[in-house]
């Protein structure tokens, strides 16, 4: 009797069919599978089944980019895509020195290999260079400027090509970076000419000298050259059979940060076919750059992520997913990037792209890598397209949350709090977050907060958005802020709050708040009343979409008074801030920013356009109230009400705190 029907993997479901199977045998009809001998063939028919079942199953997951997870796997499929996965990158330091030298020679080479040693995080590393760098000797010194050194030790393997059509070339050490890589194809007395690796076979004929480089087994990498229709092939047209790759193997990101250095490099001239190494003696470095954009190997969900989407862009830049697997493939450090078509623009800038990157180290990027990224852009990008990138635009969520507590059933309310500030720490920390086009999901903050504790009943938490305000001090300047969500409005106004700072010709610290433009009936009323009182005499509101921004005091009585009537617009329903002209001579807060909140109309924030968003744990308020209902102080809830209600809505406080 055939089964017909194999749906059970569990081994108890395996063992239970294989009886069933053999007592529609009539010779087992009333057999005892228990009590006799038969029971440990079934265990092992059992075994080899589930252990086979698994087995297929573990073979069909790794045969799909999806549900692969052995890295070796994840590489293979994402290579028959085209996708090779990005590798260590060394972080990169800018030094300049000066050597000094009593020898008659118009240069002297600084020779590929260990340059200098530099410290970071209490441990040394050393930096190197691929390639040899030479410089002119002027009245006896040579200057070495700008030099950009890779943290990392230098290596080089030699093959020998010897015309198998099975030979291998692959580079046995791991943590290679990739972009150190220089290999040159010669003979055994010489390095030869230098091959270049190629990505693609854009513009490459039988003659183009390049090799294509892929990641095999250990995070080892394989070198493959051409077969004389798609690149050179190796032997012919005398360029020689013996293979050269210098490169450079990296500790990735553990070596940024290291500022000082000490030479340790290796310097020599040659005077016609002699060349000598000289003794530099004692050399100081000048550190242009400290040591940074060094990151680790590509973990296997980005290769997941970025895989198909570079595959989809075709080495072109035209949508925001072909600018998004682009960059990151180009500028490994990044975290996150927003890509905005100068349509989609207020005003319209047609034909440019505005590019926001959110580096993992930091919150903005150098100016030296942004005009390499741009730089590099330039060969993927769709003619007459202008591209920019702009600094980092960061949407701060805070929380100001009042969490109810059953009392009976915790001995410490501070460890109670604690727990609460890290589970909303991890939550910070998600995916769903610190991203562009992050959203901020006010259910699952509240979920995060209840299910923190079983002593926990519940929690209100209210959301406040923030944007700080970079200013320059001592000079007249306009400022814009967007928070890319809107704003809740009441009627009274002081919907928008701020850190102090001080102005031009006024003595006493200012605050930013703001006066909706309402609407009754047919008439728009925006009328600043008296000093000392900004809002009189409102008639019902029908609708208040934009605003004006004032700028008061408070004196010694606790009293509020104008100093700037009108200081810029506000438009509730966009979320933007504009200021007029100011000369902010002094802020309140350190860095020369001035903090401006909001309360969304919305409790799900999300970060709209070139918007990072985030959630700042560390300047949110966490208020622990004991819960005296299912404490059971009392059941009436009279006391409940009287002394520990918390309103849902923002305070009343007319600054920020």
């Amino acid at each position: 009797m055939p089964f017909t029907k194999y749906t059970n993997l569990d081994f108890d479901q395996i063992k239970t069919s294989i009886k069933d199977y053999l007592r529609a045998n009539s010779t087992f009809t009333d057999f005892d599978f228990e009590g006799s001998n038969f029971s440990v063939l079934i265990d092992t028919l059992a075994y080899n089944t589930y252990i086979t079942a698994f087995n297929s199953n573990m073979i069909v997951n790794e045969s799909f980019l999806d549900s692969a997870t052995l890295r070796e796997n994840v590489v293979s499929l994402a290579g028959n895509i085209g996708y090779v996965p990005r590798s260590r990158t060394a972080s990169v330091a800018q030094i300049s020195f000066n050597v000094s030298t009593t020898a008659n020679t118009p240069t002297l080479t600084l020779k590929a290999g260990i340059v200098c040693v530099g410290s970071a995080n209490d441990t040394t590393y050393t930096f190197a260079i691929p390639e040899d760098i030479t410089a002119n000797v002027v009245n006896g010194t040579a200057s070495f400027n700008n030099i950009d050194v890779y943290q990392g030790i230098f290596l080089t393997k030699t093959f020998l090509y010897d015309g198998s059509l099975d030979q291998r070339f692959v580079l046995n050490n791991s943590f290679i970076d990739t972009s150190t890589l220089r290999v040159y194809i010669g003979t055994e007395s010489t390095r030869g000419i230098e091959y270049f690796l190629s990505e693609n076979i854009f513009d490459v004929d039988k003659n183009s000298r390049i090799f294509f480089l892929n990641e095999v087994q250990d995070e080892r990498y394989e070198l493959r050259f051409g077969d004389g229709i798609i690149g050179k092939k190796l032997g012919e047209n005398g360029d020689g059979t013996y293979i050269t790759a210098n490169y450079i193997i990296t500790d990735g990101r553990d070596g940024n940060g290291a500022s000082n250095f000490s030479f340790s490099g290796s310097l020599e001239f040659a005077i016609g076919e002699v060349r000598e190494v000289i003794d530099p003696g004692t050399v100081t470095i000048t550190t242009n750059q400290s040591s940074i954009n060094g990151s680790d190997i590509e973990p296997i969900d980005s290769i997941k992520y970025y895989a198909p989407r570079l595959y989809s862009s075709q080495y072109r830049a035209v949508t925001s997913r072909d600018y998004e697997a682009i960059i990151k493939r180009i500028y490994p450090d990044t975290e996150s990037v927003s890509v905005v078509g100068g349509e989609e623009m207020d005003p319209p800038q047609f034909g440019t792209v505005q590019i926001s990157i959110k580096p993992k180290n930091g919150s903005f990027v150098s100016d030296f890598n942004k005009s390499q990224i741009l730089s590099k852009l330039k060969q993927f990008s769709v003619s007459r397209i202008n591209q920019k990138i702009v600094d980092l635009k960061i949407l701060y969520v805070e929380l100001d949350s009042s969490v109810y507590y059953n009392y009976s059933q915790t001995s410490s309310v501070n460890e109670l709090k604690s727990s609460v500030t890290n589970s909303l720490q991890k939550y910070s920390e998600s995916l769903d977050l610190n991203k562009f086009g992050g959203r901020i999901r006010y259910s699952k903050i509240q979920q995060v907060i209840d299910s923190t504790d079983t002593a926990i009943t519940s929690n209100i938490t209210k959301i406040i958005i923030r944007r700080d305000l970079k200013v320059e001090l001592n000079k007249f300047t306009q400022y814009e802020l967007c928070f890319g969500n809107r704003f809740h409005v009441k009627p009274e106004g002081y919907n928008i709050k701020s850190t102090g700072f001080k102005i031009s010709g006024e003595s006493s610290t200012v605050y930013i708040t703001d006066t909706p433009i309402i609407s009754s009936g047919a008439n728009n009323i925006s009328n600043l009343s008296e000093a000392g009182n900004l809002f009189l005499n409102r008639p019902k509101v029908i609708s208040a979409k934009t605003g004006i921004i004032s700028l008061f005091k408070i004196d010694e009585n606790g009293n509020n008074t104008v100093v700037v009537k009108d200081a810029g617009v506000i438009d509730y329903e966009k979320g933007e801030i504009n200021l007029y002209t100011l000369n902010i001579t002094e802020t309140t807060s350190p860095n020369n920013v001035v903090e401006i909140q909001a309360y969304p109309e919305s409790n799900d924030v999300i970060g709209l356009r070139d918007l990072y968003v985030t959630l700042d744990i560390s300047k949110s308020t966490i208020n622990m109230i004991r819960d005296v209902i299912a404490s059971g102080d009392e059941i009436s809830g009279t006391r409940f009400v009287n002394s520990f209600y918390t309103s849902s809505y923002s305070n009343g406080n007319f600054i920020r705190k």
